[in-house]
Formats: structure tokens, C-alpha cells, sequence
């Protein structure tokens, strides 16, 4: 583990479980490039008050702020003064938009919490890859960030960008996939560069994969084991229909496109504990969730 490093053995390596930690608030977006400096928090930011007011009203209405910054520190160039993305991950048909404006208040945040495209914004074909380089906030985001960050760009040119805190810092280096709000976590160059590449190919690559924002816990670990039983890796193959607490256990119901067909199944997830030693004298216990039953309720539907 590199020097500074308190986190648990195995966490930035992919040794230690990732799956069902993605960001369960994070059901839209609002991106707005800064080149920086950083502070720990983005309120403590110095950002034009206009901005900062701007966030304000994002975080009140339940958006997810993030700055943003090119790996090579180039501002993208526009006809106005801020730049900014706007997007929503919710449901089977998730987007992103793009828009310079002359002023911050002329960004509809209300629209995107109607899930409507704010009229100053343009839809984005391109995905966009969010790779936490957060220094201030931890300083492995940084150091496991940033060469991903670099790398990334080198082989998806104009999609990636450098990001504030995503959560999840133990499980730096952490990709976010746009407009899904697909979470990766502990990720080397060459997984990050795989996640990508499947991402615009409509795909999820398994291994690494923390979930997707948005959803509760226990509904991203039960996808994650309909996803590992049946193969079904396509972005939208998986989802899930329904969930209820028993206990301390929850009962989803999943359902899936696998081989061809829809497949509805039973998933019962229970929380569990992972014990890593951090090699400071100490054990760093991480939450995830074990599999207590998968069961197809009906056949494949073709």
C-alpha cells in the first residue's frame, strides 16, 4: 500500500468485495468545470458566489454537484463563461446534456428535477467517464486517480474528465460512467480502460463493478447476482422490479433479458461484514452483502 495510506489491505487493489456501495442519492447530475483549486468540500471552494449559489439550489433540490476538470488542466473552450452538464440517471433511458451559460441563473434546475431537458442545454451523444481526483478530500484519490484519469483520456479523448468527491474514497480509484451513473471502484489503468470500452458498448464489466447510483443497496446487490448467475452484462439487461425488507434481510424481485428471453427471479441479500487487515495494528470492517437464495420464478419469455 503506498505511504499515507490508512485503508484497509486490498481495497485499491480489487482484493477486497466492491459491489452494492455505489452512491444510493444520486439520481442527477450537475457538472461544472473548475479547474481549481479544490477544497475539501465545495461549499469551501473558491467559486464565483453565483456558482456557489448555484449548488446551493442543486443540493436543495437533490442534484449531485460535482467540478470537473480536463486531466491535461486545458479549459474547453465556449462562447460563454460557465460550462456545465446537466443529466439524469433515473429509469431505462438516461441522458446528459451539455450548455455555456452567460450566468448561472440561467440554468433550469427545476426542468431537471421534472426529468425535462433545462432549455438552455443541448443533448450529448457521448458518454462522459468521471474519474475522483480529489486530493483535498483523500489523498489516494489523487494518487490512484489521477494516472487512470490521464490514461483514460489518452484512449477516450474528450470524455473524461477529472472529479470532486464521488464516494467511496477506501475504494479509490473510482470511475463513474455518465449517463448511467454506473460506479467502478478500485480500479487499475487497465480495468478502467476495459469499463470504458464496454460502457460504449453498452456493457458492464463485472469485476470492480460497485453499482449503479441511484438505487438502494440491497437492489444494486441483488442485480449484481442476477447479473453473475445469468451473464446478462448489457446496461440495461437487469433491473429490479421490486423490494421488501424481512427482517434483516430484503427480498427483490429481478428480472433480466438473459439468452434472449425475460426471466424474473428471487433474490434474497443479506448484509454482511468483510474484515481486511490494514497492516496498522488495526482491521477496517467494510459492509457488502451476501447472496441467501436466487430463485427463477418463471421461465424465459421469448
Amino acid at each position: 500500500m503506498s505511504k499515507g495510506c490508512d485503508h484497509a489491505a486490498g481495497l485499491h487493489t480489487g482484493d477486497a468485495p466492491v459491489l452494492a456501495s455505489a452512491t444510493v442519492g444520486a439520481r442527477r447530475w450537475l457538472l461544472i468545470e473548475h479547474n481549481g483549486p479544490w477544497a475539501a468540500y465545495l461549499p469551501e471552494c473558491r467559486l464565483p458566489q453565483s456558482v456557489l449559489a448555484l449548488i446551493d439550489r442543486a443540493t436543495a433540490l437533490g442534484i449531485r454537484s460535482q467540478l470537473i476538470r480536463r486531466p491535461d488542466r486545458e479549459t474547453t473552450q465556449g462562447p460563454r463563461a460557465l460550462h456545465v452538464f446537466v443529466g439524469s440517471s433515473t429509469g431505462s433511458d438516461p441522458w446528459l446534456a451539455e450548455a455555456w451559460l452567460d450566468h448561472p441563473d440561467d440554468l433550469d434546475l427545476g426542468a431537471l428535477v421534472d426529468g425535462a431537458l433545462p432549455e438552455s442545454c443541448i443533448l450529448v451523444s457521448e458518454p462522459v467517464f468521471l474519474v475522483c481526483t480529489h486530493a483535498k478530500r483523500n489523498a489516494c484519490c489523487a494518487r490512484f486517480g489521477l494516472p487512470i484519469a490521464r490514461s483514460l483520456s489518452r484512449n477516450h479523448p474528450g470524455n473524461v474528465w477529472e472529479t470532486t468527491h464521488v464516494g467511496g474514497d477506501r475504494y479509490a480509484a473510482n470511475l463513474v460512467c455518465l449517463p448511467h451513473g454506473l460506479y467502478y471502484g478500485s480500479m487499475s489503468e487497465a480495468a478502467a480502460l476495459a469499463a470504458a470500452h464496454a460502457y460504449r458498448d453498452g456493457k458492464i464489466v463485472l469485476d470492480r463493478f460497485r453499482g449503479r447510483a441511484g438505487l438502494p443497496e440491497p437492489s444494486q446487490a441483488a442485480e449484481h447476482f442476477v447479473r453473475s448467475h445469468t451473464g446478462e452484462l448489457s446496461v440495461g439487461g437487469v433491473a429490479v422490479e421490486s423490494s421488501r425488507s424481512e427482517g434483516d434481510s430484503t427480498v427483490c424481485v429481478v428480472q433480466t433479458n438473459a439468452q434472449g428471453g425475460t426471466s424474473r427471479f428471487r433474490v434474497v441479500v443479506e448484509p454482511s461484514v468483510f474484515a481486511a487487515p490494514c497492516g496498522l495494528a488495526c482491521a477496517e470492517e467494510i459492509t457488502t452483502y451476501r447472496l441467501a437464495e436466487l430463485k427463477q420464478l418463471t421461465p424465459a419469455l421469448t
